[in-house]
């Protein structure tokens, strides 16, 4: 029996778009234009495997939807599709049970990446109020990010064999087909100067606040090309200077 999707969004061009990639791979697509459309489609969830749901809508956005599809249903695999990634709708949306991120606009394999993803992972029993809240010096909380798929990626801990340099981070990346690759992530001096320069104090490059600063990179890059880096390697050169209160409060776990 085909496994069955279902799309909520208000444009019908990306509708039609999102229908087509997931016919071809064979699952049974239904369609809504807007929250209360979907909300009335997925009844109990009982008759749908998993639910592709637009951020962005007229009327009842994409977390109000969210939050009412869980409300029948807490093991519900929703996946959020969205133009407007950030930490902070990361935090709203994992904490009202999204199960994983694809990038608007999608090409049709990022699409089918990010279903296969969220239809892959095992489904947690766990109450949505007992999901991880950020605090304010975990903007970038591990807690949170670790566990949101992005075009269907994943991030897990540093890898087993952890580098003995400190300006070194290495990464579990499981991809859609729960395929494992390790990535490397390279401080450059820069950022780490630039940092104790504007805050004056220093975060030496074995701090956890680079290893955070590492994730956020690779996490990045998934999101922006919705693939591993074919070299298996990123350097972190650059600094967000809004992210330098975080760094004035960071306090090593």
């Amino acid at each position: 029996m085909s496994q069955r999707i279902l799309i909520i969004d208000d444009e019908a061009h990306v509708r039609q778009m999102m229908r087509l990639a997931l016919e071809t791979s064979g699952y049974e697509v239904g369609e809504a234009q807007d929250g209360s459309e979907g909300l009335k489609l997925y009844a109990d969830g009982s008759g749908w495997n998993a639910v592709v749901l637009d951020q962005r809508m007229p009327g009842m956005d994409g977390l109000e939807t969210l939050r009412r599809l869980r409300a029948p249903n807490p093991g519900a695999r929703i996946i959020m599709a969205t133009a407007y990634a950030s930490i902070e709708l990361a935090v709203d949306a994992m904490k009202l049970g999204a199960t994983d991120f694809v990038r608007k606009p999608m090409t049709p394999e990022a699409l089918r990446n990010a279903v296969a993803a969220a239809l892959a992972r095992k489904i947690e029993p766990a109450p949505v109020a007992r999901e991880p809240v950020a605090s304010e010096q975990e903007s970038t909380s591990p807690g949170v990010v670790k566990t949101i798929t992005l075009n269907g990626f994943s991030i897990l801990d540093e890898a087993e064999e952890k580098s003995q340099v400190p300006s070194e981070r290495r990464f579990v990346v499981v991809g859609p087909d729960e395929n494992r690759q390790e990535v490397l992530v390279l401080i450059d001096e820069e950022p780490v100067g630039y940092v104790e320069r504007m805050t004056r104090r220093r975060l030496p490059p074995e701090s956890s606040f680079w290893t955070e600063q590492s994730r956020d990179l690779l996490s990045d890059y998934l999101w922006d090309e919705g693939k591993v880096p074919p070299s298996g390697k990123l350097t972190l050169k650059d600094f967000d200077p809004d992210k330098l209160p975080i760094a004035e409060r960071w306090k090593e776990s």
